[in-house]
């Protein structure tokens, strides 16, 4: 052959579940071998080229093997996403230490004709809750917790630093890591409280964030993104955001759970938050938004809230603004 085929991964996407009910999304497609540790705008320019420009496995079976031996069978879309969501009995019996399900998932047929990496075995896990737990976390990220610049022209600040930065070179905002981690122990200081991390972001970007909120010590969470064709679709009227769905499907899988929202004042956090809210007026404790430097979108976004007193809402110009309100409202 002139040209060798890229071996084959399957990416399993941080996700969640009780102990009755199995959510995992994931996709299969060729391994481009990035190294989130490169250097060099050709190294970097290169690497978020690779994560865009993906050779997806499309419409092939996968099985998913749990720690008892139980196999759920599953398949991949014309793009290569796979997702599962079904009903399994005594999943909590199944977790580690850290409410964790760690499981394997392979290609069913180990025979396909390209190679296939790491004996094709794959690791994936989900996350249940902890019993202890009073409340979750839903957050956004860029410009939540991570520095994007969506309020710039053109959106370039994302460009650049999403192409000419590495994960190390991302710096988390001030005070992040400790408010949620304030907000995972909760006020008995082992509530154990999940974090959800829920973004507008593509899946492509999926290591790059997961690493970048594990070497900044965020709280170890489900990470729900969308899918990269219909980043730059506009939404048809009546139609949700992708980041709502998954809001409403945490929300439907966990209803004895009460909710923080944490989002951020430069895009539709504010609009998506409010409705979550009124749908769901006594499962949301409080919605925290980062003020963003950009003056017309604040204005817009504190007129959404006049007269809104369905939810505690606070603009936050840091996290110890955030913390000071967690306190007082007995959350941490």
């Amino acid at each position: 052959m002139l040209f060798k085929k890229d071996p084959l991964q399957i990416i399993t996407f941080d996700a969640y579940g009780t102990d009755s009910h199995f959510y995992l999304r994931g996709r299969a497609l060729e391994d481009e071998s990035i190294n989130l540790d490169d250097k060099g705008w050709f190294n970097l320019m290169l690497n978020t080229w690779k994560r865009l420009e993906t050779d997806e496995v499309k419409h092939t079976n996968l099985d998913i093997t749990l720690p008892n031996g139980q196999v759920l069978q599953t398949s991949t879309d014309n793009h290569g996403y796979f997702k599962v969501e079904t009903e399994i009995h005594d999943l909590q019996k199944l977790i580690n230490e850290e409410g964790w399900v760690n499981f394997e998932v392979s290609y069913a047929n180990p025979n396909i004709k390209r190679r296939i990496t790491n004996e094709n075995r794959f690791p994936g896990k989900i996350l249940i809750p902890s019993k202890k737990a009073a409340f979750g976390v839903i957050t956004d990220i860029d410009d939540t917790i991570l520095h994007t610049g969506v309020v710039s022209t053109l959106k370039w600040k994302v460009l650049f630093n999403t192409v000419f930065k590495t994960v190390k070179k991302r710096l988390p905002l001030k005070g992040a890591p400790d408010l949620y981690n304030l907000l995972h122990r909760g006020k008995s200081g082992e509530n154990s409280n999940p974090i959800f991390y829920v973004s507008h972001s593509p899946w492509n970007l999926y290591r790059y964030l997961e690493l970048f909120l594990k070497q900044n010590d965020f709280p170890k969470g489900p990470i729900l993104l969308r899918s990269f064709n219909s980043f730059f679709k506009r939404k048809k009227d009546g139609h949700k955001p992708q980041k709502q769905i998954e809001i409403f499907g945490i929300l439907k899988t966990y209803p004895e759970l009460p909710m923080i929202l944490i989002g951020d004042s430069g895009e539709r956090d504010a609009d998506i938050y409010k409705e979550v809210a009124e749908l769901f007026p006594d499962r949301i404790l409080a919605i925290y938004l980062r003020s963003v430097n950009h003056k017309k979108r604040m204005i817009r976004v504190k007129s959404l809230f006049d007269d809104y007193k369905t939810t505690p809402i606070l603009f936050v110009e840091n996290s110890d603004q955030a913390v000071a309100h967690a306190k007082k409202m007995g959350f941490i």
